[in-house]
């Protein structure tokens, strides 16, 4: 039996931060490039806060003040976060019960990175693919072994899936590219 994977193993070591007096409008503009769903609002090194992209979408639907507004005026000082060497079904369960897809990865006070849903997924991905191509003599059933044996494989099977890095599609068919992993259509590109 293989351990869990631990939140180290898979989290994003790199992170989106702000501060507090940095513009609304600035601060969706860079979780949108950087394609992060949080901000890590920091008062020097120590997080204080998160904003997300709903929190700021909220807050110009209903204030309608996007040229005056600033992280403050949104931000949420609780925020989900879990230590690197916790395992991937208790960050899933933080997720869940934070009703988030991602928390924050923190030791000692300080940010780490952070760990997505979709980080979960991928690594469940590589997981199963381990799993699948163990050696015949284990009898482990796999997708191709159940279909030329005439067994039934389930075909929406989300162990036998993954999430594209780069365009989020969820597919069989993902390779490791560049420390990634991309579907066909973005390996070819």
């Amino acid at each position: 039996m293989n351990d869990p994977v631990s939140v180290q193993e898979v989290m994003n070591r790199e992170y989106v931060g702000a501060s507090a007096s940095d513009g609304l409008v600035e601060t969706a503009e860079l979780l949108v490039r950087e394609g992060e769903p949080a901000a890590l609002v920091l008062e020097g090194n120590d997080p204080v806060a998160v904003v997300t992209r709903a929190d700021i979408l909220g807050y110009l639907v209903s204030e309608g003040t996007p040229e005056t507004a600033t992280v403050e005026d949104v931000m949420t000082e609780s925020y989900p976060s879990i230590g690197p060497e916790a395992r991937l079904p208790e960050a899933r369960d933080r997720m869940a019960t934070h009703s988030t897809q991602w928390v924050v990865v923190v030791e000692d006070g300080e940010p780490l990175g952070t760990l997505t849903g979709q980080g979960i997924l991928s690594s469940v991905r590589l997981a199963s693919e381990a799993t699948e191509r163990r050696d015949e003599a284990t009898q482990v059933v796999t997708p191709e072994r159940a279909t030329a044996e005439g067994t039934t494989a389930t075909e929406d099977s989300f162990e036998e899936q993954g999430i594209c890095s780069a365009c989020g599609t969820l597919t069989r068919s993902l390779a490791s590219l560049n420390g990634q992993l991309l579907c066909a259509d973005c390996r070819d590109v």
